[in-house]
């Protein structure tokens, strides 16, 4: 081969087609595939040997977590003589006397929304009744803030009879409304964690659709929505989310395929004669051909993880944690497809699917067709990995959100929109990235120095973002990291079969004979790995549990930790539910003589307020700002 100036050479040149056929330089490749493999499996080994540590310090750190003390429990069977709740009541009474504390029952969606309907009517009310009340409707704690006139929007009552009489009369009717809107799902407290896990893990019924068990999620973490799904519909749920998940996939193989025609102009020029002008100029060829299909590509992308998380959301997860962890497997899946497997094996659909008419011939195919997309990855790096990292920087997204608020719907509230971290975005696109660098690192290694480059920003970033910028309203306790490790070992048994396919290509006998063993390894290093740790992160341990349930006993903790289970599960977010018992939260509808707000101190007036509102301060220690 005569070769040009660096710059001038084609990609094909710094790829594995370089070699000739039978080149006793496949033996460094080789060589180099099992270096890349050793040092993955080693650095994967630790990486999951740390993390489930740290999972484990994790359900130790949180001893005081009420979930532990919870199960969920669906499908609770429909009796014309009793309600849900005095089913349930009746049956762990039963079964359960010696560990059953209490229970809180799910109710509709409907009449949770319409109870915080008439709070956001009665704070208009107040409004309208008193202008000089400058807050906003809002169902945030308030101490209706009002500055020196304040006073003047509270209406004493009069008659403190007639108020627990009207007080009563409500409850009456809350009590008959709540009882007809009861689902068949309750939160059931235990006595002690592992009488939590004993109920979650058993089967309750001789009929496995009825009094379904599972440990309950975070309080923050409950999808409320979903609860109110009758279990048995979930399993046709799941099939119908599968089917459209897949049916999406195909639907998407449309503009892949469009997108995949770009990078060909030998095709585009013969389908449309009249681009054969536009095409002959160099700068055109280079934007078509480089950097407008990756564009393309992303542009579409922007439409999948909505629709899987919608799609995750229709399955019936109990938890936001689950629902978007199942969005994130979704979207990984959607990808790697859609990226890496349609882009590499041809532009024709028909073509794909002739392609694996032989599963023989599969590494083969792979391995003619990675080095020819070497630019396209290089470029999409570019486009999807390192924009990315800038638009993570800036948040444009949350930024143009807040400037529609503060514009069209006249927010001036100057707090800004909480972020989550997008688990179901910035997954897949970093295990895509590995991905790519696996499956070239072999074959075409000159994306290599660019996904260090990403990858080293990447951390950065992301640390900087978790720690400084999104808000971790509830844990998962390191459920991401089987999904990293599995992708992880798909990526490099795809990395070894493109090169088994290669090798044999290039007639190395040898060198494909030492690769199958390696494959073998990776597989048997993979079952090891799910056998001494996938375990933790499914299930909690009982001997860790009956520890901490001793060593609460011990303390005298466990029955502060009782008294504070039933108030943690609500659909309704009071402020309220910070305290401990009803006892210590006073009276604000107490008849009270309030002073001339003129005459007082700041201190005097933070007592006041503190006394009047019941304020106990927040589980951090720290006491609610009254100052307004």
């Amino acid at each position: 081969m005569v070769h040009k100036e660096i710059h001038l050479e084609s990609s094909e040149v710094f790829t594995i087609e370089n070699l000739k056929e039978g080149s006793k330089w496949l033996w460094v490749h080789c060589l180099a595939l099992y270096i890349i493999t050793s040092a993955a499996c080693l650095l994967l080994y630790f990486e999951y040997s740390t993390i489930a540590k740290m999972r484990l310090g994790h359900i130790t750190g949180c001893a005081s977590k009420p979930s532990q003390f919870t199960v969920l429990i669906r499908a609770i069977p429909w009796s014309p003589e009793q309600s849900y709740s005095d089913t349930l009541s009746k049956f762990f009474t039963n079964y359960y006397s010696s560990s059953y504390v209490s229970h809180q029952m799910v109710y509709h969606n409907g009449i949770i929304q319409r109870l915080l309907r008439d709070a956001e009517r009665m704070c208009q009310t107040l409004k309208h009744v008193s202008p000089e009340i400058n807050c906003k409707p809002s169902l945030r704690p308030c101490t209706f803030c009002g500055g020196p006139t304040a006073t003047s929007s509270f209406h004493i009552l009069s008659n403190e009879a007639d108020s627990v009489k009207g007080m009563e009369l409500g409850e009456l009717t809350m009590t008959t409304t709540t009882t007809e809107q009861e689902r068949s799902a309750a939160f059931v407290f235990f006595k002690t964690r592992y009488d939590a896990l004993v109920v979650s893990e058993v089967l309750q019924s001789s009929n496995p659709m009825l009094w379904v068990t599972d440990l309950a999620p975070e309080p923050h973490d409950v999808y409320w929505k979903n609860l109110n799904i009758p279990y048995r519909q979930l399993w046709i749920r799941k099939i119908a989310t599968l089917v459209g998940a897949v049916a999406f996939m195909f639907v998407f193989l449309i503009p892949v395929t469009f997108i995949q025609g770009l990078t060909q102009l030998v095709q585009l020029s013969h389908a449309f004669p009249f681009l054969r002008g536009i095409l002959s100029k160099n700068f055109i060829n280079q934007v078509i051909t480089g950097y407008l299909p990756s564009v393309i590509l992303i542009l579409f992308f922007y439409a999948v993880p909505p629709l899987m998380m919608y799609f995750s959301a229709l399955e019936g997860c109990i938890s936001r944690s689950i629902r978007k962890k199942s969005a994130c497997i979704k979207v990984l899946y959607f990808t790697i497809w859609n990226v890496f497997f349609v882009n590499i094996l041809s532009g024709s659909v028909i073509r794909q699917l002739n392609v694996f008419s032989s599963v023989r011939d599969i590494p083969a195919q792979l391995a003619r067709a990675v080095p020819t997309q070497a630019g396209f990855f290089m470029t999409y790096c570019f486009t999807s990995g390192w924009a990315s990292l800038a638009c993570e920087i800036m948040q444009p997204m949350a930024l143009i959100w807040n400037l529609v608020a503060k514009v069209v719907t006249k927010n001036e509230d100057e707090s800004y929109e909480t972020l989550r971290f997008p688990y179901h975005t910035e997954i897949p696109r970093l295990l895509l990235f590995g991905l790519l660098g696996f499956t070239n690192s072999v074959i075409a290694p000159l994306i290599l120095p660019f996904l260090l480059i990403y990858f080293f920003l990447a951390y950065l970033i992301y640390k900087n973002q978790i720690l400084n910028v999104y808000i971790t309203k509830y844990e998962s306790g390191g459920q991401y990291w089987p999904i990293f490790h599995n992708t992880t070992i798909f990526s490099l048994i795809l990395t070894q079969i493109i090169a088994l396919g290669f090798f044999g290509l290039k007639l190395s006998t040898v060198a494909s004979g030492f690769t199958i063993p390696l494959i073998l390894l990776t597989l048997l290093f993979s079952e090891y790995c799910r056998q001494r740790f996938a375990p933790i992160f499914n299930k909690n341990p009982a001997q860790v549990l009956i520890d901490m349930d001793r060593a609460d006993e011990i303390s005298g903790k466990m029955e502060e930790l009782h008294k504070k289970l039933h108030n943690v599960y609500s659909q309704i977010p009071l402020h309220s539910q910070k305290s401990s018992s009803k006892a210590e939260c006073s009276n604000p509808f107490k008849k009270q003589e309030l002073p001339d707000p003129e005459k007082l101190k700041p201190e005097e007036g933070d007592a006041i307020a503190k006394e009047l509102w019941g304020f106990q301060g927040n589980e951090s220690g720290q006491e609610h700002d009254t100052k307004s």
